[in-house]
């Protein structure tokens, strides 16, 4: 039978989490400093959670985290880890290790449940919605420009209009993955852009791009170097609605990866929304893998 008890001391845990996640990390093409860094900002996090160890007839089998705090608000609950040991998983413990951090959550006034994964779950999970994915890819040598496609800096005529076709695209990201209502998500879009990019095209370490065939402008790309130690972090490369389905998006990973190089980086890293699976579909073909997939849940109000 599987069984809950809250950890006082959550020594021995924070050491078996940490290993595991710096294992995904560096698995995902990330290099030492990139992952501690990651890491890091976990890290801050952690001392909030409250964490159970997951027990059957006495003996440990595994850890569930959980914490609930305000998300714009409204409570919200995450599970934080959810870790059955290889020799005891799959005889339900996972299972139950879900279903009690969902009550426990629920019990303290969440009514969404949020965890971010970053090892497959196999069906542990299929409930929960997809908000979104951390991808990435480390780049071996520079790529070839595909089908025709060619970039160069973006002009500060351009400038005005691509911020406010990216601004208006990230609220629609948002909306539809199910995160935040239509008027929050224009709050964080406005907040999220004076943060990223206060200086505009001057901000250090961004490099703005208009991508073009035959001297037609057919996209755009921005991207931040150094986002994580050897990491460029890859915020949009947008295909023009009347240019996709033509091979152009995979021609626009390649400029941005080899403006990853150029810049000195070796990981291109992007995130891609929940409900975006055309945009899922060409990363997963382009070779890069899922480092972090977020996932949530509506909860009940609990009874009784």
């Amino acid at each position: 039978m599987t069984e809950f008890s809250i950890l006082d001391d959550n020594t021995s845990w924070q050491k078996d989490f940490e290993r595991r996640l710096l294992a995904s990390y560096t698995a995902a093409g990330l290099d030492a400093a990139a992952a501690e860094r990651l890491l890091e900002d976990v890290r801050a996090d952690t001392g909030a959670w409250t964490i159970a160890e997951i027990t059957d007839a006495g003996m440990r089998v595994g850890y569930v985290a959980v914490v609930v705090a305000d998300n714009h608000g409204a409570l919200a609950g995450r599970i934080g880890d959810l870790h059955v040991d290889a020799p005891h998983a799959g005889r339900g413990h996972e299972q139950a290790a879900r279903k009690w951090a969902e009550q426990w959550c629920a019990e303290r006034g969440a009514r969404r449940l949020n965890i971010r994964l970053t090892e497959p779950a196999g069906e542990l999970f299929d409930g929960y919605g997809v908000r979104g994915q951390l991808r990435t890819r480390r780049i071996g040598s520079p790529p070839e420009p595909l089908a025709g496609v060619t970039a160069r800096p973006m002009t500060e005529a351009e400038y005005p209009h691509w911020l406010a076709s990216e601004k208006s695209a990230y609220v629609g990201d948002i909306v539809r993955s199910g995160a935040l209502g239509p008027e929050e998500a224009v709050r964080k879009s406005d907040r999220d852009f004076a943060d990223l990019i206060p200086q505009g095209l001057a901000t250090p370490d961004n490099t703005f791009l208009v991508l073009e065939v035959a001297g037609e402008r057919i996209g755009t790309g921005w991207l931040k170097h150094r986002h994580l130690p050897g990491v460029t972090y890859g915020y949009s490369l947008h295909i023009q609605e009347q240019h996709r389905g033509k091979g152009y998006g995979r021609a626009a990973m390649a400029a941005g990866e080899r403006a990853t190089l150029e810049a000195g980086d070796s990981v291109l890293m992007f995130t891609v929304w929940g409900g975006n699976e055309v945009a899922m579909n060409l990363y997963t073909s382009a070779g890069y893998r899922v480092m972090e997939e977020s996932r949530s849940l509506s909860l009940p109000r609990p009874t009784g």
